[in-house]
C-alpha cells in the first residue's frame, strides 16, 4: 500500500515580526525531524491563497529526455544536497518519493481470457472496491447527489478480500478475483508529477534571514548549473512563476521615470512654464535619499512596496515645493527682485509647510509599527514615506528657493540673449 500522507493547518498567534515567525517555524521542524516514523515539516502559506500551496520559492527539476524515476531522483537528491549548503537557503527539501513501499496487483490475462471474463470487468471492480468509482447522479429534496460505489475501509486496507470480490463470464457464473490476479510487493514513487509534460520533482526552499527571495532563486539556479547534466532543465510554480513573470514586466525604474514625467508635465501646463517645473522636482531626489535611508535603517528590502511609497514620495515632495514656487513665482510677477521673492516664499510658507508635512508623518507612524497578517508591508512602505517626508520637509525645504532662484535666473538669462541678438 502507498504512504499516507496529511496535511494539518496550524495558526501561530501573538507573532509580531517576521522574524519569530520564522523563529517559530525553525523551532518546530527540528522537533518534528525527531519523529522516528514520518517525515514532517512546517511551511508558511502562500502570499496570496490559492496561488501555490506554501510560502517560499517553488522550484521545478524535469527530466526533459524521459528517463526512468531513479535518474529523476538521484538528480533530485544531488540537487537538495547541493542547495542544501548555500547560505542564502534554508528548508532545502521535495515533495517528490522515489521508494515508497507499495503493494502491486498483477492481473493474468490468460488466466481471464480462459475464464471468459471481461478484462475491463476486472479493472472495474479492482477500482470500485479497492478504490472508488463514480455511478451516477440522483435528485432528492430538490438537490443533485452523487452516487459513489466502493468498499468499507476495514475490506480496502489489505488485500486479502480480493477473495471476496467476484467478476461475472460469459456464462452467468461468478469468478473470485483471487483467481485471476496475484499480489506482489514493490517499491516506487506515490506519484509522478509532470510538469510541460515532462517527469518532474518540486522542490521547496525558503531565502535564509538577511537575503531576499530574488536571491534565494539565483543560488537555486546556480545550484543547478553547477550539479544538473545537459538532460535536467528546471521551472517554477505557484507565486515563484507569477515573480518570474512580473520580472520580464516594466522595471520599477521605468515606472519611477514616467512618473517623474506626468508630474512634470502636469506641473508644466499648470505654470505655462518649462522651467518652473525643475525647480519643483528638486526636492525629489533628496526625499528618495530619505527613503532609502530609512530603509537601510529599518533593515527591510527594496520590495514592491517600497516602489509603491516612492511612486507616492513625487507627489508628496513636490507640494511642498508648489507651496514655495507658487508665492516665488507670485512675487517675480509684482517686480520683486528674483532672490528677494525666492526668500519671501520661502518664509511665507514654511509654517504651514512644517504643519502639514509632520502631521502626515506622525500620521504614518502607526503604519511603520504595524504588526499582525500584512504587517511588513505596512511597515516598509511607512518607513519609505516617513524618511523622504522628513528628508523633504528637513534638507529640501532649504534648497527649494535656491533652485528657484539658479533656474528662473538662468532662463531669464537666456531670455535676455535671444532680446539682444534680435
Amino acid at each position: 500500500m502507498a504512504k499516507k500522507t496529511a496535511q494539518v493547518d496550524i495558526k501561530l498567534t501573538g507573532l509580531n515580526t517576521v522574524e519569530q515567525l520564522e523563529q517559530y517555524l525553525e523551532d518546530i521542524n527540528t522537533e518534528l525531524k525527531k519523529l522516528p516514523s514520518g517525515v514532517a515539516m512546517v511551511f508558511p502559506p502562500p502570499a496570496i491563497p490559492g496561488v501555490g500551496a506554501s510560502g517560499g520559492i517553488t522550484f521545478i527539476l524535469e527530466d526533459r529526455v524521459g528517463r526512468d524515476v531513479a535518474f529523476l531522483a538521484e538528480n533530485t537528491e544531488k540537487f537538495i544536497k547541493a542547495a542544501n549548503q548555500r547560505p542564502e537557503l534554508t528548508s532545502v527539501f521535495t515533495t517528490f518519493i522515489p521508494s515508497v513501499p507499495q503493494l502491486f496487483v498483477d492481473v493474468d490475462k490468460d488466466k481471464v481470457i480462459k475464464q471468459g471474463v471481461n478484462l475491463s470487468d476486472v479493472y472495474q471492480t479492482l477500482q470500485y472496491y479497492m478504490g472508488s468509482g463514480f455511478i451516477n447522479y440522483f435528485n432528492r429534496f430538490g438537490r443533485q447527489w452523487q452516487v459513489y460505489l466502493a468498499s468499507e475501509g476495514e475490506y480496502r486496507t489489505t488485500t486479502e478480500p480480493l477473495g471476496q470480490f467476484y467478476v461475472r463470464n460469459k456464462s452467468g457464473t461468478t469468478v473470485p478475483l483471487s483467481a485471476l490476479t496475484s499480489v506482489r510487493q514493490i517499491s516506487g514513487p506515490e506519484f509522478t508529477m509532470r510538469y510541460n509534460l515532462y517527469r518532474s520533482a518540486q522542490i521547496m526552499a525558503s531565502p535564509k534571514p538577511g537575503y531576499s527571495a530574488d536571491q534565494a532563486t539565483e543560488a537555486l539556479e546556480q545550484v543547478f548549473k553547477e550539479t544538473m547534466p545537459n538532460d535536467m532543465g528546471y521551472d517554477y510554480i505557484g507565486m515563484s512563476y507569477q515573480s518570474q513573470i512580473a520580472k520580464q514586466g516594466v522595471s520599477p525604474m521605468v515606472i519611477f521615470s514616467l512618473s517623474l514625467l506626468c508630474v512634470f508635465l502636469i506641473l508644466a501646463a499648470q505654470y505655462e512654464s518649462w522651467s518652473l517645473p525643475f525647480s519643483v522636482l528638486l526636492s525629489t531626489p533628496i526625499a528618495v535619499f530619505g527613503a532609502f535611508s530609512a530603509l537601510k535603517l529599518g533593515g527591510y528590502e527594496n520590495n514592491v512596496y517600497a516602489q509603491i511609497g516612492l511612486v507616492m514620495l513625487i507627489g508628496l515632495a513636490a507640494k511642498n515645493a508648489i507651496l514655495i514656487v507658487e508665492f516665488a513665482k507670485m512675487g517675480v510677477e509684482e517686480g520683486k527682485p528674483l532672490i528677494e521673492a525666492s526668500l519671501e516664499g520661502a518664509r511665507l510658507r514654511l509654517r504651514p509647510i512644517l504643519m502639514t508635512s509632520f502631521a502626515f508623518i506622525l500620521g504614518c507612524v502607526p503604519l511603520a509599527l504595524s504588526s499582525g497578517a500584512g504587517g511588513l508591508a505596512r511597515q516598509v512602505m511607512g518607513y519609505v514615506v516617513i524618511g523622504g517626508m522628513l528628508a523633504a520637509s528637513v534638507i529640501a525645504i532649504f534648497l527649494i528657493p535656491l533652485g528657484f532662484y539658479l533656474i528662473e535666473k538662468m532662463s531669464h538669462r537666456e531670455n535676455s540673449l535671444t532680446v539682444d541678438k534680435e
